[in-house]
């Protein structure tokens, strides 16, 4: 089990990022729809329709997940360990004109009853977990049998992102360990049809654009939400890229260098 002091960190740490950040500068559609959402995008397409879904978003942040989900008609509680993020994110739904419900809660015991959910959602989350057998044994708990989590976070291979690691120390938490590939077996243990999917390799071009011709800190700026403020003007130097991807993410070993990881599984019928 995670220790006390490691979850007080934890919910201190995105407390302050939930009270210094204003409800018009959380990007919603930015997170899902972005060129550089390639995550996100990738994930609704395995979703399907969403309208009338029952979703649990675990890790909800500031709640740029919970409320698109809820906008394409899903009925979306919220966890977080942060009890001001929850309350952020419930100002950022009535933003948007959607109102949802959530509570402060940390991943290895979820406020929820068994089989209650049709999807888990849980993005940038599994590596702030410690006890990640609990998380899957939780989100197996709380999903219907034959509902789906999907997921998505960094790995912990790729030498310029972990040289990017130990430059954002203000901008991310002591505790966080990125996921390897031990984590995808667990993962199997607990969940049928477990696939994956990699990204950001060649793409990650835009990081060191940011520290090298921008001269962004990543302390001055998250580079993981910079990327949602770009445009497809001034994107196309980097849409090559993509293409260069994907065929890079599909080379068995040269896949683990990418940037983030989706996971996704269903939890068995019996």
């Amino acid at each position: 089990m995670p220790d006390d002091a490691t979850h007080q960190r934890e919910t201190e740490f995105h407390d302050q990022w939930a009270a210094e950040t204003p409800v018009s500068e959380v990007r919603v559609r930015e997170c899902f729809e972005a060129l550089t959402a390639v995550e996100n995008r990738f994930i609704l397409r395995q979703m399907g329709p969403l309208q009338g879904k029952r979703i649990l978003d675990v890790g909800s942040g500031l709640g740029e997940s919970s409320v698109y989900l809820a906008l394409q008609g899903a009925e979306v509680t919220m966890v977080d360990i942060s009890p001001g993020m929850i309350e952020k994110a419930k100002a950022v739904g009535r933003h948007y004109g959607v109102e949802l419900k959530g509570s402060a809660a940390v991943g290895e015991s979820l406020p929820a009853g068994d089989a209650e959910f049709d999807i888990v959602y849980t993005a940038n989350t599994i590596h702030h977990v410690t006890d990640r057998r609990m998380f899957f044994s939780e989100m197996r708990r709380v999903l219907k049998p034959g509902g789906r989590f999907f997921s998505f976070d960094p790995i912990a291979y790729n030498p310029a992102i972990n040289i990017y690691r130990r430059m954002a120390t203000q901008v991310r938490t002591e505790d966080e360990a990125p996921l390897r590939r031990a984590d995808v077996a667990l993962a199997r243990e607990y969940f049928d049809d477990v696939n994956t999917r990699t990204f950001w390799i060649a793409t990650l071009a835009l990081f060191a654009k940011y520290y090298l011709v921008d001269r962004v800190h990543p302390n001055a700026d998250r580079y993981w939400k910079r990327i949602f403020t770009e445009t497809p003007a001034s994107l196309w130097w980097w849409r090559p890229l993509l293409g260069i991807d994907a065929v890079l993410t599909r080379v068995p070993g040269l896949r683990w260098w990418a940037w983030n990881l989706v996971m996704s599984g269903t939890r068995p019928l019996q």
